[in-house]
């Protein structure tokens, strides 16, 4: 457990932690001299890491590599960017063509991300990287546009906190440092973890609304195999260790869930508990998850088969598909179904004559519905070809 310092230094005046406060302090000093306990190991193509200077690479405290699955011309935002390697290391994979914007609140880690911009870029050949001071669970305000404000208008009691309250809802809406709908794939390692347990809802609405349709997050982040104990939830240096806010695993996926992504996955998981406290494991995964399930649904007579090797499977919408079979699905679900991340598993069967928007009927998602073939057919449904007589020559398709 903490020393007695460490947990004055992360308390308010009540005794309650000051989760902010606890994070903010050791980040800061982790950004001036290497803490090598703060995160777990990470093995990172090193190809990448060639450009980076040491001493950002030094000051990396992560528990994944999210930057492995992105790709060439993506927009990237990396939520807790800190010192920048990840930042950086995407800027070598999405290219010129591509952008990486960082989110960090801590000034010490900006500022030693922000010292080696010009350089690396220079480097590269292209200038790809921006960052900018924010609170992930609040990427509308810019923080450094607040400050801004706050130097002009210096807040001297309760009428000034109310206008500066009121400038920040003004940056929120006029000036929003994300844009709504405006990143490819949110990146984040070993973050997500550190923020406050009420603000974590508002945190995943946030990665909903800056990403495009079809955009996904790639989230790196440690992980419980039980719950935390309120004491271990009340000690500073735990928590801000990537420890007692760590989500419970099932937990971490059903807040994807509950935010309204689909396509949820892990596609890295630490085997060995990088950490043991009380006996509660604490390890690495990796989540991928993508958004774009909204909207309308409506029937184009288009089916897929759900090639195995379950016997059945359900999504995250409830549809239940039986290997083999000709599930019926409306147009929304067909779109994404032909896609990552369940494009390898599913045959895509569109309906022989397109069915336009002004023709598609509702389509209830909530049942259970085997398409005909004569379905999806049309009207070719009675139509016969036989093979041509030299099908079975040289060249046989027999």
């Amino acid at each position: 457990m903490a020393s007695t310092v460490e947990q004055q230094a992360g308390s308010s005046e009540n005794g309650s932690l000051d989760i902010e406060h606890a994070v903010r302090t050791r980040y800061s000093n982790a950004a001036q001299a290497a803490e090598g306990s703060l995160c777990c190991p990470v093995d990172y193509d090193p190809q990448y890491l060639k450009c980076i200077p040491e001493e950002i690479l030094e000051r990396d405290y992560g528990c994944g590599d999210p930057s492995r699955y992105l790709h060439e011309g993506e927009t990237v935002l990396d939520l807790g960017s800190g010192g920048g390697k990840i930042c950086y290391i995407a800027s070598q994979v999405v290219g010129a063509t591509g952008r990486v914007i960082g989110v960090d609140c801590n000034d010490e880690m900006l500022t030693l991300a922000n010292k080696y911009r010009q350089s690396i870029g220079e480097t590269l050949g292209y200038q790809n990287v921006e960052f900018h001071k924010g609170r992930i669970q609040d990427l509308a305000l810019d923080l450094d546009a607040l400050e801004r404000f706050l130097e002009a208008n210096p807040v001297s009691g309760s009428n000034a906190w109310l206008a500066a309250e009121s400038q920040a809802e003004t940056l929120r809406q006029s000036e929003p440092m994300i844009a709504n709908d405006s990143i490819d794939v949110i990146v984040s390692n070993c973050v997500l973890n550190l923020v406050h347990l009420s603000d974590r809802q508002q945190l995943f609405a946030e990665m909903q609304r800056v990403l495009r349709r079809g955009g996904r997050a790639v989230i790196s982040d440690i992980v419980s195999d039980e719950t935390a104990t309120d004491e271990m939830r009340n000690d500073p240096h735990l928590w801000s260790g990537c420890l007692s806010g760590a989500y419970r695993e099932d937990e971490f996926l059903a807040m994807f869930e509950e935010a309204g992504f689909y396509g949820i996955e892990i596609i890295a998981r630490q085997d060995e508990p990088w950490a043991v406290v009380e006996g509660i494991e604490f390890r690495s995964v990796t989540v991928q998850a993508f958004k774009g399930k909204d909207g309308p649904c409506l029937d184009h007579r288009q089916a897929v088969i759900y090639n195995g090797p379950w016997k059945a499977v359900i999504d995250d919408d409830g549809h239940k598909l039986l290997r083999g079979q000709r599930m019926a699905v409306c147009d929304k679900t067909f779109q994404i179904y032909s896609h990552a991340p369940y494009g390898e598993q599913i045959t895509a069967l569109p309906p022989s004559q397109p069915v336009s928007l002004e023709e598609a009927l509702p389509f209830d998602c909530t049942g259970l519905t085997i398409r005909s073939p004569q379905e999806t057919k049309g009207n070719q449904a009675g139509l016969t070809i036989l093979p041509d007589a030299d099908c079975c020559g040289d060249d046989t398709c027999c």
